[in-house]
This record gives C-alpha cells, structure tokens and sequence, in this order.
C-alpha cells in the first residue's frame, strides 16, 4: 500500500499543473502517468501558445512541457511515476477513503490517496467509411507524435480530414517536414479553428476546403487515394460533387473525446454534454465532482485548448490541498485568481460553446449541490 495525500492521473499540461499548484500550498503529490515521457500532448506541439504569460504565450508546447516537468522533478513534495497506468479506483468500505490501482511492469499497485484529481485527457474520434482501415489512415494526434517525436514523416501526401485547430497546426506542421498536404476538407460551412492557423497554411498554398467530407478511401493494401464530396447543409453527401484526391495518407482531425472511465467507475455524476463533447463528470466551479474525493481538470472534463487545461489543473490542486487543509489563508485568492483567467481565455465567439457547456454543468452542479449530493 502505498499512502499519498494527493494523486493526480496523467502527467500532461492540466496535472503537471495540478501538481505543482497543491505542492505550493505545502501538500504531498503523486503523480502516474501511462507513457514513459510526461508531459501529455505538449511533448509533440511545436506551435507557440496563446493567452497571456501566466499560460506561457509565446512559447511552444515542447518547451512548456520540458519547463512543467523539471519543476515538477525539482519539487520535494511531488512524486512522478511513468509507465504507470491507473487502472482502477474504488472506496475501502472500512475507511470510505478512495483506493486506487495502478499498473507499473506488469506489477499492480495499490494506492491510498485522500484526494483525487483526474487528469486523463481525451482521445481522438475516429470516421466511419470504407476504407477507413487501410494502412495510411491516422488520427492528427498519431502524426504529430510520429513527426515531432519519432522523428517520422507519415507519407508524401497528406489529405487533412477537419479545419480545426488541430488539423490547421498539424497541415502547416506537415508542410514544415516536407511533405504535401494536397488539401484540408471541413464538413462545417466554416473553418473551425484560429484564422491565424487557417491564414497560415493558405499562405503557403494549402487548400481549405468547407461543407466536404470523406466518403471512401481506396487502395491495394494501403491507402492510395480518397473520394471526397460535398455535404448539404443538413449534412448530407450531394450526389454528382464526389472527387478523386490522389495521397497516400489520410489524417483525421475530427475532434477529441474525454477520457472519463475513471470518473465513472468511481461513481461520479456524468452528463452528456455535446459543447464540452461528450460525456464529463459534473462539477462544481472549482472543478470538485460529485464525488468529494475527486477532482477533475483539463479535457476530461471538456474538449478546451491546453491553456486553458493548465488553469484548470491549478485549480484543482489549489482546491484539492485545500480541501486537505493547506492554504487556508492563501488558496481562496489563488483560486479566484484561476478562475478570472479561465474566463478570460472563454471570452469572445470562440469561446461561446465552452461557456454554453460549462453553463449547464454548473446548473447540474447546483441542483445537486441542493439536493445534498455534493458534500
């Protein structure tokens, strides 16, 4: 058994974050992360951030993670074990403390945390259509890590599935290492993602195209090329528009999905919550679920950019040692402090779908903060 004030599940933007805010106030962390390399999804972005300085704006991805996880290393009070899946986490009926377990070498660990934060991140969504599994088809995420971190070009030429932020960032990433993204379709009337992404990969002569999608990819063994087609504005594919891309790579920016199985199995309240998209627990403002135990921050709870999960995982180890005790003079200021900043980075039109969704996770939070669900 191993005793822990504070665990954190996943070691990326939002728990490197949550772990050095509760360290701060004076609690002890431990932190598990899957993968051998900590850092999440900033050990591929190459991009430079927005925001303001407080979320590092003006610096790239690869050099914030690097920068979280050596002050995560430095600290005394927080613990990193990579390679460490948590698998599973349940309440001892003797104490009605939170067990969790985790699997490190094929060895199964057993933890005693009095608090949790949930820091899993999301996965990538995937296209139904024939073809989609043929060799050469790989999700936006796949290919930043086989270039940014393997060091691996995915193909010659590349048809980008999705204009959102990521498939924008990952098109002009291709363009960097060489190869050709032959065009950038967006089944949306609009592009998705920052016009500044969208402007820099029409500079360069990339094509975004709107209102077109997939239909099939074909190919003897792997992929050598696409139909695409257009969509009404019911999302239906317009007979006689269908056109042959010739590539030999398809990548699917098509969005994320939070990772929640852990909520779930701990018994948090879940919602569907198409703006935030998916399934999130419920919480409260400062990020407690319905289970007093656990927090959560950053994509489980809501598909937002990495500036804002890092806020987020400062509020929850700002909350979660609170909870313990620790910074009662301090914590409700830093607190207020994260909080102004996520409302800052949800203003404006980009952000109306994040505070749409967050607007009816808190509703939900208050009825059952009512009716004494939330302790």
């Amino acid at each position: 058994m191993k005793d822990v004030e504070i665990l954190i599940a996943g070691a990326g933007p939002a728990g490197l974050c949550a772990a050095k805010a509760a360290s701060s106030l004076g609690a002890s962390v431990l932190i598990c992360e899957r993968d051998e390399l900590p850092g999440g999804q900033l050990v591929k972005q190459t991009h430079k951030f927005f925001g303001s300085r407080k979320q590092y704006a003006g610096d790239r991805g690869i050099a914030i993670g690097a920068l979280l996880l050596d002050e995560a290393l430095k600290d005394p009070n927080i613990e990193i074990m990579p390679d460490t899946t948590v698998i599973s986490i349940y309440e001892d009926s003797s104490t009605c403390m939170p067990l969790t377990l985790a699997e490190r070498n094929e060895e199964i660990i057993k933890i005693n945390p009095r608090k949790i934060i949930v820091a899993t991140g999301a996965a990538e969504k995937f296209l139904a259509f024939p073809g989609n599994d043929l060799p050469g088809i790989y999700g936006a995420g796949a290919v930043q890590t086989l270039m940014n971190v393997a060091g691996v070009v995915p193909g010659e030429k590349v048809l980008m599935v999705g204009a959102g932020n990521i498939g924008l960032i990952v098109s002009y990433q291709l363009a960097q290492a060489g190869v050709e993204t032959v065009a950038v379709i967006e089944g949306a009337l609009t592009i998705g993602g920052y016009l500044v992404h969208a402007s820099k990969i029409q500079r360069i002569g990339i094509p975004v195209r709107t209102c077109y999608t997939i239909k099939e990819a074909y190919g003897n063994g792997k992929v050598e090329g696409a139909i695409i087609c257009k969509l009404d504005d019911k999302w239906n594919m317009i007979p006689g528009t269908e056109e042959d891309v010739k590539c030999d790579t398809i990548c699917l920016a098509v969005g994320l999905s939070p990772l929640t199985e852990l909520c779930c199995q701990a018994g948090c309240e879940m919602a569907f919550i198409r703006e935030l998209s998916g399934h999130v627990p419920i919480i409260d403002k400062y990020l407690r679920t319905t289970n007093p135990k656990i927090y959560a921050a950053g994509d489980v709870s809501g598909i937002e950019e990495a500036s804002s999960a890092m806020v987020e995982g400062r509020l929850a180890g700002y909350s979660a040692a609170l909870s313990l005790g620790y910074g009662k003079e301090t914590a409700p200021a830093l607190q207020e402090e994260a909080l102004a900043e996520l409302a800052e980075l949800r203003a404006g039109p980009m952000g109306a779908r994040i505070r749409q969704g967050l607007e009816k996770v808190e509703e939900m939070a208050e009825s059952r903060h009512k009716g004494g669900v939330i302790c």
